[in-house]
């Protein structure tokens, strides 16, 4: 679901380290052969040159979305209401779609919807206008609060020689830090350069695979078709992509030892980002040596089908996994999420917030003030305890701070896991077993 440290030095290298390569830059090197940039496809090359300017302006757009989440910041912690309760407000002042606005919307994509009538597009065009509309409005609010606050440019954030002192940006009085803008932005910097070096790494594959099918065919004396028909194409039985990039892949592994082929193109690692866990409930020894985070809304579907997958991989490695939980509640999509959060804070002071939340991931769709209270008294809970728990100026607090850590390292949906330190983007059990794994061996 959507939502609207490593060292400055090793942030910066690792969002430098892929854009900076040369057309010279020796990617690989194999039997008689040095792989460049410039043995790579057309289109990875332009992608190559172009990454340092496409970098520059991928950070100035970050730093227009920070400068955006700090508005919406301010203006909800003004009216006392976190940022999604601030976009959600906006949803009941949105005119819902005209007749006319469908018609044109119909006509205007009719060559793409071809037969489709009118009344069959209907739905689909009223869903894609409210959309529009709800995203027309945020952008105004953002704008009107640009203007309100005051907001300035002081450097640019390409500027050479930066420090984490130096001030990027204000809003009035506030002031937005290199140091913040870096926190904000590492993981999606990692990730520019990740996306660029999987395009590097994929197309420089195919290159050496091919110059060396090309190799062992003049050394056998057969074309490279005959090579590529007895290793792979005669071997298949089921015809299946899966079984075709297997046997592919087998070659190509046996090719690379037979030329001694040797990668010297390094892809950036994912960072380590400075993490706390707050004060959010946790389960597990304190001293454990791999720590698991989980920025969770109990109204998103996603958390709920991740959790369990989650637990069954810490499971597997009793007594080194400490577990902590940290509420991102989406208001502006779920609105009954802030209210389940606080219900879980409440549960947690009586010792019960593992046991609540599997409760309210099983019933997504009954988190109302009723259904809450009731899974309090299921678990045997003191009732009029829960209820002043739930409403508690603390528990509040504890969640806006947890939307606070959640806004500064720039988290854009939940689930978002961190294990050590590192943001995992696979959610599948084995993917949470191996980075538990690289944890343990640290």
């Amino acid at each position: 679901m959507t939502k609207l440290a490593i060292l400055f030095s090793i942030l910066l290298f690792a969002a430098a380290a892929v854009p900076a390569q040369k057309p010279t830059d020796v990617l690989a090197t194999a039997k008689g052969h040095k792989f460049t940039v410039a043995d790579l496809s057309p289109e990875v090359q332009a992608e190559v040159a172009a990454a340092p300017e496409s970098m520059k302006k991928f950070r100035s757009s970050l730093l227009s979305e920070l400068i955006a989440t700090r508005a919406l910041s301010i203006e909800a912690a003004a009216k006392g209401i976190t940022v999604g309760r601030l976009l959600a407000n906006l949803k009941p002042t949105i005119p819902a779609p005209t007749e006319a606005e469908i018609k044109a919307a119909y006509d205007a994509n009719k060559e793409a919807l071809g037969d489709v009538s009118l009344e069959k597009a209907r739905q689909p065009i009223i869903d894609w206008l409210n959309g529009k509309k709800q995203q027309d409005a945020v952008v105004k609010l953002i704008t009107d609060l640009q203007t309100k606050y005051k907001v300035a440019t002081v450097k640019d954030v390409n500027a050479a020689n930066p420090t984490p002192a130096d001030v990027l940006a204000t809003l009035g009085t506030v002031k937005i830090t290199r140091a913040e803008f870096d926190k904000f932005t590492e993981y999606d910097l990692y990730e520019f350069a990740a996306k660029l070096a999987d395009d590097i790494l994929n197309d420089l594959d195919t290159v050496i695979f091919n110059t060396l099918v090309a190799d062992e065919a003049k050394a056998t004396g057969v074309e490279a078709s005959t090579i590529i028909a007895r290793e792979i194409t005669n071997k298949m039985v089921d015809f299946s992509d899966e079984e075709h990039a297997r046997l592919n892949a087998e070659f190509g592994k046996r090719l690379t030892t037979k030329y001694g082929v040797i990668l010297q193109f390094k892809d950036p690692r994912p960072p380590v980002e400075s993490v706390s866990v707050g004060d959010g409930p946790a389960e597990g020894p304190a001293t454990a040596p791999v720590t698991v985070i989980m920025f969770s809304d109990f109204q998103c579907p996603t958390c709920s089908a991740v959790h369990p997958i989650l637990k069954a991989a810490m499971a597997a490695f009793p007594g080194k996994v400490r577990f902590v939980v940290r509420n991102l509640p989406l208001e502006s999509i779920h609105d009954n999420s802030l209210l389940a959060a606080r219900a879980a804070s409440a549960a947690n002071a009586q010792g019960k917030f593992f046991e609540y939340i599997d409760l309210l991931y099983k019933n997504q769709d009954k988190l109302d003030v009723a259904n809450l209270k009731k899974y309090a008294a299921d678990l045997g809970l003191d009732a009029a305890k829960f209820e002043a728990d739930m409403n508690s100026d603390k528990a509040l607090a504890a969640i806006k701070q947890d939307l606070a850590d959640s806004d500064a390292l720039h988290i854009t949906g939940t689930p978002t896991i961190f294990i050590n330190g590192r943001r995992i983007g696979n959610l599948s059990e084995a993917s949470f077993k191996a980075a538990i794994d690289l944890g343990l061996k640290k």
